[in-house]
């Protein structure tokens, strides 16, 4: 029985970078045989818009039977003003959750042929190859008790849980020192525990998971040291392990590093490897229809779920050779092109992987 690959588009330029990430799909399915078959689904604002929630029974239902779950992007400025529990995102929250997707690998790695779309110096970020493991399904994303109450003397006030258990820091931490093993063995472990005791905890537990890895190096980074580092002297990290809320924050910012957000992938994995793969970058409203989003994140992470859940390492090298192959043509969308140089649409850079791959 073949494998299912559950499609989301979701919202804005999601089915647009969709579209070509199911083309490569496609084109690496024929090639190498893979025997993958797609479905696809709402989530999302699409979602609200036919179902009138986020997350339909349908698509969870779906998500829990497929091998794994291919997304677009999610939310945007139609739906701000519907309630809290039924906006776009608290769909792909959900999700993450029911389906308990708990580790979340970022990886920033910059294109040699895009050293110049870094705002900052190709000497800086040259080589860069960073894997941020965030947690995902904990951390004060989650935390209860939540929400905006009124005081007795009428003001009102919001509030938020942070709070992790140990097993959850500990599952994170196993996930980041494997992953290290397989790279530089180096894990930077990111806190904030000299004001929060939940990341007291979560340096505590992270060092005595690093007894069972001798043959990883684990070092210790407060958060807002981190997020300068990364800007200062990106390339002394490997593999950095945080919770949600920094993890959420961290990454965005190294994938700036990289020229674009719309080069990186992520994904989303399970205690058993299966997973759920999405761009880093969100539905940007401002361009959908336009033909301008850069479609190579969400094509890059079809090559992380062939790599990561469907162990085809060979197809996912496949597409990311072609996508460095269609970057030395100098093929460009808008967010990474140089001033003056040519940029060409959506379709026509996933058209150019696809090329790539059949040629």
């Amino acid at each position: 029985m073949g494998r299912r690959i559950l499609v989301l588009p979701g919202d804005y330029i999601g089915p647009e970078i969709m579209a070509e990430a199911v083309r490569v799909l496609e084109t690496v399915n024929e090639r190498f045989t893979l025997g993958l078959s797609l479905e696809h689904g709402l989530l999302g604002g699409a979602a609200i818009d036919e179902h009138g929630v986020p997350l339909p029974d349908a698509t969870l239902q779906a998500a829990r039977d497929a091998d794994a779950i291919l997304l677009g992007a999610v939310g945007g400025p139609k739906w701000d003003n519907v309630e809290r529990h039924l906006r776009p995102e608290r769909g792909l929250l959900g999700l993450r959750s029911q389906l308990e997707l708990f580790g979340n690998l970022r990886p920033a790695i910059l294109y040699p042929q895009l050293a110049d779309a870094s705002s900052l110096k190709p000497e800086v970020v040259a080589g860069l190859d960073i894997l941020i493991v965030r947690e995902l399904t904990g951390g004060i994303y989650f935390g209860e008790p939540r929400g905006i109450r009124t005081l007795e003397n009428g003001e009102r006030q919001g509030f938020n849980t942070y709070v992790y258990s140990e097993s959850e820091i500990r599952r994170i931490g196993h996930l980041a020192f494997g992953l290290a093993r397989q790279r530089d063995r180096r894990v930077c472990s990111v806190d904030k525990s000299n004001v929060l005791e939940v990341t007291v905890l979560w340096r505590e537990v992270m060092e005595e998971v690093a007894r069972d890895y001798p043959d990883v190096a684990l070092s210790h980074m407060y958060v807002d040291n981190a997020a300068m580092q990364l800007v200062r002297a990106p390339k002394q990290f490997d593999v950095m392990v945080t919770g949600n809320m920094f993890g959420d924050i961290l990454s965005d910012a190294a994938a700036m590093l990289t020229g674009s957000i719309g080069m990186l992938p992520s994904a989303s994995l399970d205690k058993n490897g299966r997973g759920m793969y999405e761009p880093c970058h969100g539905s940007a409203p401002d361009i959908a229809g336009q033909g301008k989003a850069n479609p190579l994140a969400t094509i890059l992470s079809v090559a992380m779920m062939l790599r990561y859940t469907l162990d085809e390492a060979d197809a996912a090298a496949a597409i990311e050779q072609a996508v460095s192959d269609v970057l030395d043509q100098g093929l460009r969308t808008p967010d990474i092109a140089a001033a003056g140089q040519r940029a060409v649409s959506t379709r026509d850079m996933g058209a150019a992987v696809v090329a790539a791959l059949r040629g």
